[in-house]
């Protein structure tokens, strides 16, 4: 990446988290740039950086849900995607009943790609 953008990105983001494509987002950045830790490194995993690359002003943080206002923001983009405005059906990769939440956190665990969706309504 840092050949590609002749010295690396400016910001990056990790949004699988997964130790390798946090340690990844740090790496690809150019002096002076920020890599933000999106996806939920598991507990007890420890991300690996060495130290000179911080002696360059390049930063790593973590957010959780974006730093988002929860009472604020999800009535706003309920709102927005029931208006047809913010497309967010194609990003579903399966639905569940509630009888099958076990089976969507063994998912989750797996490391696969999974943006699952609960249908409290399906019996």
């Amino acid at each position: 990446m840092r050949d590609l953008t002749q010295g690396g990105v400016h910001y990056a983001f990790e949004a699988l988290g997964t130790k390798a494509t946090a340690e990844q987002a740090f790496e690809m950045l150019r002096p002076g740039g920020t890599a933000t830790i999106i996806g939920m490194v598991p507990y007890g995993i420890k991300i690996e950086l060495h130290g000179f690359d911080f002696l360059r002003d390049r930063k790593i943080q973590g957010t959780s849900m974006g730093g988002n206002r929860f009472r604020v923001d999800m009535p706003r983009l309920l709102s927005l995607w029931r208006q047809g405005r913010l497309k967010l059906d194609h990003l579903i990769s399966g639905r569940l009943k509630l009888g099958e939440i076990n089976d969507g956190f063994a998912r989750l665990k797996s490391g696969a790609p999974v943006r699952q969706l609960i249908d409290f309504a399906a019996a």
